[in-house]
């Protein structure tokens, strides 16, 4: 997979005219160098429905004098660049107004993504419709007259739908439309029917052609959904309704999977469709190190203008952050992530949720992310399906109820030594009436009190010592087996009520223990709260702190890598066996708050003197920076510990560890 893409959007409408007209060859090529791109996705059909190409399969923009898409393959292909190529699958405007009874439909019978006549947008198609066949031929025709290196197809997935042909499917099978599982299920199977039949489609022409379906998230514990792709593309970005915390989380759960992958953000400042908004160039430098550190390629959004001229200003931004790029892909290419710690995260736990589809974090999984992050602890994002052996510690958090195949996986885990973390509902078995897990605790109900306090039986990095207000749900536990408390629960005199409230916002504690908050067992250590879901929701430093201690205990002298790095910076390990050596990624840049919902990076501030102690099992041979191929001193321990400081991190800097 090429390190440095873009994807760029044609979404047009009818009523603009002269489309295309000033595409010229050699701009085109001059920003593609310019902005050092060495892949760029280009359109066959948007999401007006329009294709830019000739077409019998579909009607060419009625403004369109050219072959956009041939002029453009051509042009790329002659400089070396790869051209994957978009269709809109989802969403057809032009379509849509034709055939509305092809159009997915909610459970009160109106169409999707449109709220209102009067309000502008698109609409959403319904795989299980004669469209799909429509939408076949136009991927057929673009399979067979252009060299394409590949096919992305956008606004797909799986789909509660209530049209016609979905209502009488499930009847004629003698199900009931009413039952949202039954729903749920024919969306699946109406899916993976769509994912086949293109897949059979270009194969028939291209055998093996890349293939990514894009829904925008990559939905943790659906690996048979993930397989649907040839690669995958972690649409993530930060000021377009994901944040920071989304990508971290995606990537640390794709580099489980086998798959290559890359993260894709965009020079908009807020998001897709965005005609001159741009982004400083130090956030595309801090988002593109973001994917590499993660093991992924990078893709960066644009949209070409009406008229077809590629704009200057956005790849003189690009180009600063691919350059970078460029200049480390041979320390990032066929990578593995080094982690002492499993998340198993929440969304896999819930990975049907009957309701509607998870959000693109959830709480307790963002929460947990950030935590990890901060602390500068190596983890990955796992599932059911994950080797849990890896792993020296697994978190369960919050909300993590035992199955019995779960249960059975990590008694396995535990025999041989792993430990666990576990937070307020995790562990309980899945009617929430006792824990299914040993963690030394015994179980006696959700805490009346909320919300309620905590005080650590042991001292905080930097708090006093204290009872903290913990805002979640709590548990009421007891201690069982070699249980040893680490810190107890206090509860406040009364809950707030109309007839017993004090001052403005929460009873103050009673200041008696009121049993355990925080448990350590030869199994691991148990929090009685929601801690993590109240980081990513309060933040408060206590939470952190606390989790971190324990982290920090369970891992002992057998945590693989230490650093001063403050807490907005971030460190991953990866090893590249093939070239016997491991590196580390260090990044530091600080989002700010801009408007009202936008985090943004303008100033990245050096940081200097930046300690870092890595305990391999493999001697290390060379210890230097990349890509300036400094040495650096380095001092091991006769347990093996390789310490070295890294002079200066201006917004990512490599390490990298001969072996």
């Amino acid at each position: 997979m090429r390190f440095r893409q873009v994807h760029l959007d044609f979404h047009t409408s009818e009523a603009i005219p002269g489309i295309g007209r000033d595409f010229n060859k050699e701009q085109f090529q001059d920003m593609l160098r310019k902005g050092h791109v060495d892949s760029i996705t280009v359109f066959s059909k948007c999401h007006h429905g329009w294709a830019y190409h000739p077409s019998e399969a579909n009607e060419t923009h009625p403004h369109l004098t050219c072959d956009l898409l041939g002029e453009m393959i051509e042009a790329a292909h002659d400089i070396g660049v790869k051209t994957p190529v978009y269709l809109s699958a989802g969403l057809d405007e032009k379509l849509a107004r034709r055939r509305p009874e092809w159009l997915i439909r909610d459970i009160n019978d109106n169409t999707t993504w449109v709220d209102g006549f009067m309000k502008p947008g698109y609409h959403s198609f319904c795989m299980n419709s004669p469209y799909l066949d429509v939408l076949l031929s136009q991927i057929d025709e673009v399979v067979r007259r252009y060299d394409a290196d590949g096919i992305f197809l956008d606004i797909v997935g799986v789909r509660k739908c209530y049209c016609h042909n979905c209502v009488s499917q499930l009847r004629s099978e003698g199900r009931d439309p009413r039952d949202v599982k039954a729903v749920l299920d024919l969306g699946e199977r109406t899916y993976s029917n769509y994912t086949r039949r293109v897949r059979e489609t270009i194969d028939v022409v291209k055998p093996g052609m890349p293939v990514f379906h894009n829904g925008g998230h990559i939905r943790r514990g659906r690996r048979d959904l993930a397989a649907m792709n040839s690669h995958l593309e972690l649409e993530s970005l930060p000021t377009g309704g994901w944040g920071y915390d989304h990508f971290p989380l995606s990537a640390r759960y794709a580099q489980g999977l086998g798959m290559p992958f890359l993260g894709m953000t965009g020079k908009f400042h807020t998001s897709w469709g965005e005609f001159g908004g741009y982004k400083h160039p130090n956030a595309l430098r801090y988002e593109t190190a973001l994917s590499i550190a993660n093991g992924a390629s990078c893709s960066i959004g644009d949209q070409l203008h009406p008229e077809g001229q590629m704009d200057p200003a956005t790849y003189a931004i690009i180009g600063v952050a691919y350059a970078e790029v460029e200049s480390k892909e041979p320390w990032c290419a066929n990578v593995q992530s080094i982690a002492d710690v499993g998340l198993f995260t929440v969304e896999a736990a819930v990975s049907r949720p009957e309701e509607g589809e998870a959000d693109r974090t959830g709480n307790a999984d963002a929460g947990a992310v950030r935590m990890l992050l901060e602390g500068n602890i190596l983890f990955d994002v796992i599932d059911m399906d994950s080797d849990f052996h890896r792993y020296r510690v697994i978190i369960l958090p919050d909300r993590i109820m035992i199955t019995l195949e779960l249960e059975t996986k990590l008694n396995a885990y535990m025999a041989q030594g792993g430990k666990l973390l576990a937070s307020g509902e995790s562990g309980l078995n899945v009617e929430g009436t006792a824990f299914s897990i040993d963690l030394g605790v015994r179980y006696a109900g959700v805490n009346p009190y909320k919300p309620s306090y905590f005080h650590p039986h042991f001292a905080l990095e930097s708090l006093p010592e204290a009872s903290f207000v913990f805002y979640s749900n709590g548990q009421q536990v007891e201690l069982s087996g070699d249980g040893k408390m680490l810190g107890h629960r206090e509860n406040p005199y009364f809950n707030r009520d109309v007839y017993t409230f004090c001052s403005h916002q929460h009873t103050p504690s009673a200041l008696q223990s009121d049993g355990p908050g925080m448990v350590e067992s030869s199994s691991g250590i148990y929090i009685a709260w929601n801690v993590f879901e109240e980081y990513a929701t309060v933040g408060s430093l206590v939470l952190k702190q606390s989790v971190l201690y324990a982290l920090n205990k369970l891992l002992g002298t057998a945590k693989t890598l230490s650093s001063n790095l403050p807490a907005q910076g971030i460190v991953t390990l990866m090893e590249q066996s093939s070239e016997r050596r491991f590196v580390n990624h260090l990044l530091y840049a600080v989002p700010v708050k801009r408007g009202k919902n936008i985090e943004v990076i303008e100033d990245v501030v050096p940081i200097f003197e930046t300690k870092v102690s890595v305990r391999l099992d493999k001697p290390v041979k060379k210890v230097y920076l990349a890509p300036q191929m400094t040495e650096l001193a380095f001092v091991t321990d006769s347990d093996g510990t390789v310490h070295y400081e890294v002079p200066r991190i201006d917004c990512h800097q490599m390490v990298v560890m001969d072996v």
